[in-house]
C-alpha cells in the first residue's frame, strides 16, 4: 500500500487540527496563538537550525536534520494557519525550477 508523501500527510493533519482543534494538540495551541505565535516558533527554529549547521562532529548531521524537520513543521503550520496548501509551495518551486535564482530575484524587483 502506497502512502502520500510525508509533507502531504503532514499538511492533512495540520488542516485537520485547524478545522477540529483538540485541546491536547500542540498544533492547535499554535493556531490559537495566531500568526505571532507561529512566527515566534519559526524564528526560534531557524536560529536552532543555524546553530546546528555550525556544529561539527559525529552527531552534527543528525542534529541538523532534527532542527530542519522542526523548522519545516512550523513552516507547514504557518501555511496551514493561512490556509495555503503545500501544493502551492511546490507549484511555486516548479515555476522557478530551471531559472537562475539571480534572474528570478531580479524579476521580482528589489525584494
Amino acid at each position: 500500500m502506497s502512502h502520500p508523501p510525508i509533507l502531504q500527510r503532514l499538511m492533512a493533519v495540520i488542516e485537520s487540527r485547524r478545522n477540529h482543534a483538540p485541546a491536547n494538540s500542540y498544533t492547535s495551541t499554535l493556531f490559537r496563538g495566531g500568526t505571532a505565535k507561529i512566527a515566534e516558533k519559526i524564528r526560534e527554529e531557524s536560529e536552532e537550525l543555524i546553530a546546528a549547521a555550525e556544529e561539527t562532529g559525529d552527531a552534527a548531521s543528525a542534529h541538523l536534520v532534527h532542527e530542519a524537520a522542526d523548522l519545516v513543521f512550523h513552516l507547514c503550520v504557518m501555511l496551514g494557519h493561512r490556509d495555503v496548501g503545500w501544493d502551492a509551495v511546490e507549484a511555486e518551486l516548479a515555476r522557478r525550477f530551471g531559472i537562475s535564482g539571480l534572474d528570478e530575484k531580479a524579476a521580482r524587483g528589489s525584494s
